[in-house]
């Protein structure tokens, strides 16, 4: 698709427009960063506008167990994670019945994919 000769012409003048707006596109960005003439920014800068922390005092506050209870969610029912049903026996709601005819499948074979043996004839 796409390759009639409106959309050839009109790709051709997206990109004549994104070289003719990057110039102001690039001092926009570094107007809002605050640094429209400086060149390169610097680290001292960024500190000025945001608290820099080392990556070492970052991982001894991870191993005190002060940043452990952020990362958790506080959920009202346990999952199993082996056979996606609660403690009630109910499968989450994002679950499709499709999903959940296979997770059945899976935890019980023998209940679903039962068929009874064929009677052979024998000549």
């Amino acid at each position: 698709m796409a390759k009639s000769l409106r959309s050839k012409w009109r790709r051709k003048m997206r990109a004549e427009k994104r070289k003719k707006n990057a110039p102001k596109e690039l001092a926009r960005l570094k107007t809002a960063l605050g640094h429209e003439g400086k060149g390169e920014i610097t680290m001292k800068d960024i500190s000025e506008i945001a608290t820099v922390v080392p990556v070492e005092k970052l991982k001894d506050v991870n191993k005190e167990g002060h940043g452990d209870d952020m990362g958790k969610m506080d959920m009202d029912s346990t999952m199993n994670k082996k056979t996606l049903l609660n403690e009630h026996g109910q499968y989450p709601t994002w679950m499709s019945q499709r999903q959940i005819k296979k997770q059945k499948a899976k935890r019980n074979p023998k209940s679903l994919g039962t068929s009874k043996k064929r009677k052979k004839l024998s000549w």
